[in-house]
């Protein structure tokens, strides 16, 4: 099956064609937020990261970083460095560039550059050529085989597994038998279904693996000398109607859909196989997309109960309600409603349809509610201190 995207170099296939301006440090972000302002056809990111972090953590860091320069959803990228970072831009840069063959990456410096007006000045020049080279590529017929589905809940309600989730799944199905990847995420919502999930693993390491990931997030958090349910479910989730972190795992599972489990990750590193991947990821939203899009998703789908404007910066997140009372209060937040299914179980297929043809669309170039409304949300895991 073919859609309408964008070839790049090194081979991967983009459904948008944006130029990034990122930082490398928290910071450059008032730098960033000024070079993109005004400036058609790029868009920004911010983040609180890049310095007065340990290895792990800046190594973390910077694999979040690189994962988005690099992205094929991103035509060219300006990284803006202060200087003295511990995530040093210029690193950042050229490990873009050894992932992604044929990105074009710029550098700005805030004190090699003169300071922030100059380091300004510098970067709108370089963000307006890389637009403008850019605006000259055009899409093309691409295989929806290359594509990486993001799969995500938010503000689950009772309903989530029933409706919006289920037919996610469906979807999710549905392109890995055309050859395409989805990732799972969200690891602390998916205690209690370890079993499960384990059970669809296409050998025993992965299975391994898979309890080994679900188990270690909550050991991880007992460690800390707290409980995971006195987070999770969220005031939210419970409001909805959602009673324990089991409950909330089993609807958030149907997002998976029904194929086997390829292959388990760690957060951010690139998918590696066709099929199924499980992602380890917090539940956090921002935290969870921006990891699976560093990861390499081109378009995620968003399902949820309570609501939530949440979209990446550069791929486009579809948002589906669970309940058609949601999708009435939110217009300018939800693309799809799955509430009909609750009504009526026979909507489920002609939900499954609308979603299909909706995910169709968007990675051919429709925009999305939250593109529309700007959303650019970006989040890095962060697993140490700050020192």
């Amino acid at each position: 099956m073919k859609f309408q995207g964008y070839l790049r170099e090194d081979g991967r296939v983009g459904t948008r064609n944006h130029v990034l301006i990122m930082p490398s440090v928290g910071c450059a972000n008032n730098v960033v937020r000024k070079i993109s302002a005004g400036i058609e056809g790029t868009t920004w990111i911010e983040h609180q990261h890049g310095c007065s972090q340990l290895n792990n953590d800046a190594s973390q860091t910077k694999r979040v970083l690189v994962g988005h320069g690099a992205h094929p959803n991103v035509y060219g990228v300006v990284v803006v460095s202060l200087g003295c970072e511990t995530v040093q831009g210029r690193d950042v840069v050229e490990s873009i560039k050894k992932l992604s063959k044929g990105k074009r990456v710029e550098f700005v410096s805030i004190q090699e550059d003169g300071g922030s007006l100059k380091a300004i000045e510098k970067g709108k020049e370089l963000a307006k050529k890389l637009v403008k080279e850019a605006s000259r590529i055009e899409r093309q017929s691409l295989d929806v085989s290359e594509l990486i589905l993001g799969t995500e809940c938010g503000g689950s309600d009772s309903f989530s597994g029933l409706s919006a989730n289920s037919a996610l799944g469906e979807i999710s199905d549905r392109l890995i038998d055309e050859g395409g990847s989805v990732i799972l995420a969200e690891t602390p919502e998916l205690i209690g279904t370890e079993d499960i999930l384990a059970e669809r693993a296409v050998n025993k390491e992965i299975a391994k693996k898979c309890y080994d990931t679900i188990r270690g997030y909550e050991q991880m958090v007992l460690d800390m000398g707290e409980d995971i349910r006195g987070g999770n479910p969220s005031p939210g989730n419970i409001e909805g109607g959602l009673s324990s972190i089991e409950e909330k795992s089993l609807g958030c599972l149907h997002k998976a859909g029904s194929k086997p489990l390829e292959d388990v990750i760690e957060y951010a590193h690139t998918v590696r196989k066709k099929g199924l991947t499980l992602m380890n990821t917090p539940g956090n939203d921002i935290e969870q997309l921006s990891g699976m899009v560093a990861g390499g998703s081109q378009i995620c789908v968003f399902t949820t109960g309570r609501g939530t404007p949440t979209g990446s910066a550069i791929v486009p997140t579809v948002k589906i309600s669970t309940n058609s009372d949601v999708f009435k209060r939110l217009p300018d937040v939800l693309d799809i409603d799955a509430g009909t299914i609750i009504d009526d179980p026979n909507n489920m297929t002609e939900v499954k349809e609308a979603l299909w043809q909706e995910f169709l669309e968007v990675i051919s170039g429709k925009l999305t509610k939250a593109e529309l409304m700007g959303q650019n949300d970006f989040a890095i895991w962060r697993i140490g201190p700050t020192v």
